[in-house]
């Protein structure tokens, strides 16, 4: 690496250190466009301090959130107005997740924590039969698409940074934590893996250096 881009990107991490907006957060709306207009019962894998929990439970009848950081998950129940169908969690994602079925299943930015193989196994377990599961996930940089896709992402990232801040440095929302833990899979990899475990998944390469999974239970 040259040192002019070594100065480039520290640049870049100052500024982004100062002006963060959450990339989980941006894909809350797609997600929420994937779901029913109306469903009974939904799971938030990983919901930190519920925002989408939150969000789901304006179209769910009861919507549940479970998260392995307990501190999180107590500041999830802070936020959260008592008139939601809303209760939270602790524990973990694969072996002791809340048992089912549950019309929809989301979880964002978590499975790269887990086992793979085993989570999915899990979750589609718990899926009703017509359900729909939605990951919004991350994924290690190998092909070249996958470093076009990020390439695309780093000045709308800038762009975006910009606009959510209005161009004012602010402080990291709690949403933004969690620890953080680079992904040890390719997209390929995930893509064929997950076709295998869940036929017919749809999976996309996204902005913001992640990708896109939904499932409709059979």
């Amino acid at each position: 690496m040259t040192r002019p881009l070594k100065r480039f990107l520290r640049a870049l991490d100052r500024f982004h250190a100062e002006r963060p907006w959450d990339h989980n957060a941006h894909y809350h709306p797609w997600i929420l466009r994937q779901l029913p207009a109306r469903f009974g019962s939904a799971l938030d894998i990983g919901c930190g301090s519920g925002d989408l929990v939150r969000s789901l439970a304006v179209r769910g009848g009861t919507v549940r959130g479970v998260d392995s950081d307990a501190g999180i998950v107590e500041r999830a129940r802070k936020l959260t107005p008592p008139e939601l169908p809303v209760s939270y969690a602790v524990g973990d994602a694969v072996k002791e997740l809340p048992p089912g079925p549950y019309d929809v299943i989301t979880c964002v930015a978590v499975l790269h924590h887990l086992p793979f193989r085993e989570a999915l196994e899990v979750f589609a377990e718990r899926l009703a039969p017509g359900g729909t599961l939605v990951v919004v996930g991350c994924a290690r940089e190998e092909s070249a698409a996958d470093y076009a896709y990020g390439l695309a992402s780093l000045p709308a990232n800038v762009v975006m940074a910009l606009v959510r801040n209005k161009g004012r440095k602010v402080v990291r929302p709690a949403s933004m934590t969690a620890p953080v833990r680079a992904p040890d899979m390719g997209f390929a990899r995930i893509a064929g893996e997950a076709r295998a475990l869940l036929p017919g998944a749809r999976l996309r390469r996204g902005l913001f250096w992640r990708y896109t999974l939904v499932w409709r239970k059979p």
